[in-house]
């Protein structure tokens, strides 16, 4: 019991029912603020905000005014159909604060008016006396005032992998943490927002919502493309009103045109094809919970990764074993007992080898863990430490004791630092200890020699330190083992024989390395930030080829200043004993910096980092449900290496992204060009806007859609992260978008203008199947902006050669078909006309292919 603990009387009664009405009038519930998202109305109403819907909901009401009943409703089909897309996308909204509410316990067991009772978790007030035992989450934040061998596990506070005993004077207990061993009695001395749990919560909470790198792209695209089309259209109102046209003319016109600017599907398509990629994603054991985030990852420059469940297994694991006779390996991780001990390359057994048969009945014989095989996989239930213990202890082949053999025990402390059990054997009662080589070294007077316990002399006691400080320097923790006779059976720590030293780590995934690897050669930075210890901490990186220049702790950074951090931050680097304020402020230091960030966590410490973070990536199987929250993505697989395969979806997405939206705003370029055109020299309306919504949305949008299918290009991962100010089209695009708009505008255009003596609905119909058709075939030369077809294959796209059968099927029967020639005004058309759009379409297949095989094979000659 501490010094200074308030209220102590309580000790036994705890607080009565009136002290409990007075706290909770001072201090309130123990809960966190519930705080409203977004309505459901709010998100609906914000699809419609964007300038291209914008521009349509006005062309549409212009529709109506002026009596275009079907084009009205054509238009205003595409304004819904994009807004449900965008709603259904934005419904899926996280809410961390209330992931933080349901992981609350929802109840706790109090002693109130000297009895014992369970009341709501949310009841506690501070100097309430609550009682924990293992298995149970604690409600609250508390100070210890009672306990046995009690210890915590608070890796989802505070990102340490090893429980956190609570046996000193001031030991302390966290709300949201899970009490691991042991009972004990602690008196609250926070609640809700107060504990360091809700002041997590309230930092996750004051975030601001950041929009992913893509939605900021794709915003900036929509603006510049609206401010053209509204200039466009109302220069050529303009200009049509001052030649003498009819105003109703000059208003369809206008419509016709900025309906032809504005790349109607480009929304669906994108939210379409990231989400086909999200769905290929989960088969990798990546689940998307923001669709636009992949694309964000795939521009990831930096990852700021945890280690603990991330790089590494989660299951600490006896790699080594040391005797004063011989040095051990141990093969396998995890508690699946199937590897084996050996020397060199000879295996060793409980059977075979005295030595380690005597160590074996210790790591099995002074332990509560148990493993248990369901489901064909191994399950451990008690202390990671001790799991470990056991795990070994299986792959010895050692004898099991049952668990009524023990007498007596003295429990692991942080003052005493090691345990004992006094456990009936076959040879008689013994005293098994295991704890901290440096005190169970010096209350050994003997130790296992081949021939049995001899003295320890000196020399012995300095070999025994050798060993474990280069066990320990090497990052693992180091468990030393004894044991003596107890034939009196009395437990007493006296006269002990030293047997040996175990390490034990908590191993590196064994895919990581090669996935660090690829993210280097990607370009990409890697900064590990954990709660571990910095020793702990770099032995991991170095196993996994993470060569960290600068190791740097809490304390560090409290004393850098922002500009000596992003120094340090310049190269890969390792933060060890990370506070969650030091992730937040590493993050928000690389934002500001022009670097977008991903970082990986599944703590509750973590959730303010991810939700600041460009790409926020919470562990599936370990996360919190705050974490998990809080995130873009989860990994089904706690895997560092599924995120190297999200980058590479997400690389390959804004790959497609660019092919599909040049492609799209080329075909748009060859409406407006033909339109523009045609209104300066004098012609009726070329296209309806009910034939350029139904090339624009209905053929366009289906051919794109399968144009951002295409697979990844060979050397995506070979080249470094797109700077974050690099545009989706560029001045290279621009240029690509008006030489196909040119062309295939003037060729439509040309058609119209000969057919049009002959009859102008005739005119427009093969002006309108014209510019479908080269609009169709015209995506050949979008599918690689580098290789030729003959390169990638003409059939390796099958959804491509789907669309294509599709769409041009589906305009076939705008042609010849009664209610689609209804609809869209056509009428059908003889062998005349389509030869001559046949013979006009041959340059758009022909020409892109053989710059582009002259460019491959320049560029494979080096030349």
């Amino acid at each position: 019991m501490r010094d200074g603990r308030a209220m102590q009387e309580h000790l036994t009664d705890g607080l009565t029912a009136a002290e409990v009405t007075a706290a909770h009038k001072k201090h309130g519930w123990n809960e966190l603020p519930k705080m409203a998202g977004p309505s459901a109305w709010r998100i609906l109403l914000r699809q419609f905000t964007n300038v291209l819907v914008v521009i349509l909901i006005v062309a549409a009401a212009i529709s109506f005014i002026a009596g275009e009943r079907i084009d009205t409703i054509a238009i205003a089909i595409v304004v819904l159909l994009n807004g449900a897309l965008g709603f259904v996308q934005e419904w899926r909204a996280e809410n961390a604060l209330q992931s933080l509410r349901n992981m609350m316990s929802p109840e706790a067991t109090v002693m109130r008016d000297g009895q014992q009772m369970v009341v709501p978790a949310r009841d506690l007030v501070p100097g309430d006396l609550i009682i924990v035992a293992a298995g149970n989450r604690v409600p609250a934040d508390a100070a210890v005032l009672e306990q046995t061998a009690l210890s915590a596990d608070e890796s989802a506070l505070t990102g340490e992998s090893m429980p956190v005993a609570k046996d000193g004077d001031d030991a302390d207990l966290f709300m949201g943490t899970n009490v691991v061993e042991g009972r004990g009695v602690a008196q609250v001395t926070a609640i809700g927002t107060a504990t360091r749990f809700g002041q997590i919560a309230v930092l996750t909470g004051g975030i601001a919502h950041r929009q992913t790198h893509l939605q900021h792209q794709l915003g900036q695209l929509a603006k510049q493309l609206g401010v053209v089309a509204i200039a466009i259209a109302g220069l050529i109102l303009v200009l049509g009103l001052w030649s003498g046209r009819p105003m109703a003319e000059m208003l369809m016109t206008s419509i016709s045109l900025a309906v032809a600017m504005v790349p109607e599907g480009l929304p669906a398509v994108v939210t379409i094809t990231i989400a086909l990629g999200a769905a290929a994603l989960v088969r990798q054991n990546a689940l998307t919970r923001h669709l636009q985030a992949v694309e964000t990852l795939g521009a990831a420059s930096v990852i700021c990764t945890d280690k603990t469940g991330t790089l590494t297994e989660n299951k600490m694991t006896a790699t080594q074993v040391w005797t004063p006779q011989a040095s051990y390996t141990v093969t396998g991780t995890g508690y699946d007992p199937s590897g084996h001990i050996a020397v060199g390359d000879q295996k060793r057994r409980a059977s075979n080898d005295p030595a380690l048969a005597e160590l074996l009945e210790v790591c099995a014989g002074c332990n509560h863990a148990s493993l248990l095989h369901r489901d064909d996989a191994w399950r451990m239930i008690g202390t990671p430490t001790e799991g470990a213990l056991l795990t070994l202890a299986y792959k010895g082949w050692a004898a099991l004791p049952a668990p009524r053999d023990i007498i007596d025990e003295l429990p692991f402390n942080s003052d005493r630092k090691r345990m004992s059990i006094l456990r009936n054997t076959p040879a008689g009662p013994k005293v098994l200890t295991k704890g901290a080589p440096e005190q169970l070294r010096d209350l050994c007077t003997e130790v296992m020699a081949p021939d049995g316990p001899t003295p320890l002399t000196d020399a012995g006691r300095t070999q025994i330190e050798a060993a474990y400080t280069q066990m320990a320097a090497s990052g693992h923790r180091v468990i030393a083992l004894a044991a003596r006779p107890a034939p009196d059976a009395t437990l007493t720590e006296e006269g002990l024989v030293f047997l040996g030293l175990i390490a034990i780590i908590d191993p590196p995934r064994p895919e990581v390395s090669a996935a660090v690897a690829e993210a280097h050669a990607a370009g990409i930075q890697i900064i590990m930030i954990t709660g571990d210890s910095p020793v702990t901490a770099q032995a991991i990186a170095e196993g996994i080829g993470l060569t960290a220049q600068s190791v740097m702790t809490h304390e560090t950074l409290c004393v850098m200043s922002d500009t000596e951090l992003l120094h340090a931050l310049d190269s890969d680097t390792l933060i060890a004993r990370a506070e969650p304020a030091d992730k937040m402020r590493i993050v928000a230091l690389l934002q500001d910096k022009q670097q977008i960030v991903a970082m990986t966590g599944d703590g509750v410490n973590d959730a303010p980092a991810l939700e600041q973070a460009d790409v926020g990536i919470a562990m599936g199987i370990r996360g919190t449900d705050v974490a998990k929250d809080a995130a873009d993505l989860v990994l089904l697989d706690d895997n560092f290496a599924t995120i190297i395969a999200a980058i590479r979806e997400g690389r390959r997405q804004f790959d497609n992204l660019r092919k599909f939206v040049r492609y799209l705003l080329s075909s748009n370029a060859g409406e407006v060009v033909a339109l523009v055109v045609n209104i300066i020299i004098g012609g009726p309306l070329i296209f309806l806007a009910t034939q350029i919504l139904w090339m624009n949305l209905i053929t366009d949008g289906l051919t794109a859609v399968a144009l951002g299918m295409e697979k990844a290009e060979p050397g995506q991962m070979d080249e470094p992260p797109r700077p974050m100010q690099a545009p989706i089209l560029g001045w290279s695009g621009v240029a690509l978008i008006a030489i196909f708009g040119l062309y295939t505008g003037l060729s439509s255009l040309w058609i119209f203008w000969s057919l049009l003596p002959v009859d102008e609905t005739l005119a427009r119909t093969a002006a309108f199947t014209a510019m479908v058709v080269f609009e169709k075939f015209s995506v050949f030369a979008f599918r690689s902006l580098r290789a030729p077809c003959s390169r990638i294959g003409w059939t390796s796209n099958p959804f491509l050669l789907g669309a294509l059968t599709l769409t041009l099927g589906a305009q076939v029967a705008a042609v010849y078909w009664a209610p689609l020639q209804t609809l869209l005004q056509t009428t059908g058309l003889g062998w005349a006309e389509w030869q001559m759009i046949a013979l006009l379409t041959l340059p758009l297949i022909i020409v892109p292919e053989l710059i582009k095989t002259i460019f491959f094979k320049r560029h494979a000659n080096g030349t």
